[in-house]
């Protein structure tokens, strides 16, 4: 009996040494989805429907929290706060975890250094439109506009610093031509004054646009993508415009904090990359003119640290800076 006795004392205190992960299978509780935005926007409708997705295939609970302010920033930085067991993800984007670091002098943390990547989600690309009051056709009307008055056309953004912004900066660097910027504080009173004949461009992403485009208010001279958007066929990419191998997207992905154990990653991965799948989510995202972007968690940090570079030279080259 003494044996017995002894030998269940040393295996309960065996199990009690055990890590966590390896007593009880994860997730055993809801897991927590930050949205770094207000609800009701694009990065909010794509969040609940891949975490809604991901719950109907496996099971598990999402919670999805919405967080907004400081471009996003407050809640990328609820993530990096989080204990790291896979229980608090956030949906970044390139924004918060891209340009942020650059833009934002102080940043609270650094997306490279205090993030786990699970893997991306999705990419959208932007469109340029003009006023229905102007007469320019095509990308090349506004480059021969642009090149013959310089500085006299004006286009739009909804805001110094967004992924809009610094696409008009690639623009203008890849058509030597210089524009007036305009930054706006979000993207409706840009699209209102546009219809107007205040300015004569636009730039900001398809789902924003493309019912003023559909409706004939707008006319839609191109997407930044390398590939035409599958809402607009008929609007050609900047780069079969002229503009070789311009690409310039918004991407989406899941982020943890730092430390996250390996095997939490990848059950996480995995059943991102399941969920990405479902013809029925390509449909949700479409319809918020995104496209389903799935990648390694690797493969993610990569995007991150190569945009991170990217964008941050765009952002110094610009001047851009917090209104």
């Amino acid at each position: 009996m003494n044996i017995l006795r002894h030998a269940s004392m040393a295996f309960a205190l065996a199990c009690a040494a055990l890590p966590l992960s390896t007593q009880a299978a994860y997730p055993d509780k809801p897991i927590r989805l930050i949205v770094p935005f207000p609800p009701g926007g694009g990065t909010d409708a794509l969040a609940r429907e891949i975490a809604m997705r991901i719950g109907t295939n496996t099971g598990w609970t999402f919670v999805v929290e919405n967080r907004p302010g400081a471009g996003g920033n407050v809640g990328v930085e609820t993530a990096v706060k989080a204990a790291p067991d896979g229980y608090t993800l956030a949906l970044g984007q390139t924004s918060n975890l891209a340009i942020n670091p650059t833009l934002y002098p102080k940043l609270p943390y650094d997306p490279e250094r205090d993030l786990t990547p699970i893997g991306l989600v999705a990419d959208s690309p932007l469109l340029l439109v003009t006023s229905m009051k102007r007469p320019y056709k095509t990308l090349a009307d506004v480059v021969a506009e642009a090149k013959a008055h310089p500085e006299r056309l004006t286009v739009a953004s909804s805001g110094n610093g967004t992924v809009a912004h610094l696409t008009i900066e690639l623009f203008q660097q890849a058509a030597g031509v210089k524009f007036q910027h305009v930054p706006y504080k979000g993207a409706a009173q840009g699209a209102t004054d546009l219809i107007g004949g205040q300015i004569d461009m636009y730039m900001s992403s398809v789902p924003t646009l493309i019912s003023h485009v559909r409706s004939g208010t707008m006319r839609a001279l191109g997407v930044t993508s390398l590939e035409r958007s599958e809402d607009l066929p008929d609007v050609p990419t900047f780069a079969q415009s002229g503009f070789e191998n311009f690409d310039a997207v918004t991407w989406f992905g899941i982020v943890g904090p730092k430390g996250l154990p390996a095997e939490v990653v990848a059950t996480l991965s995995k059943a991102l990359a399941t969920a990405l799948q479902s013809p029925e989510l390509h449909k949700q995202f479409q319809a918020q003119g995104a496209s389903v972007r799935s990648d390694t968690p690797d493969e993610f940090r990569t995007l991150i640290h190569n945009d991170r570079i990217r964008w941050g030279r765009i952002v110094k080259e610009s001047g851009a800076h917090i209104d």
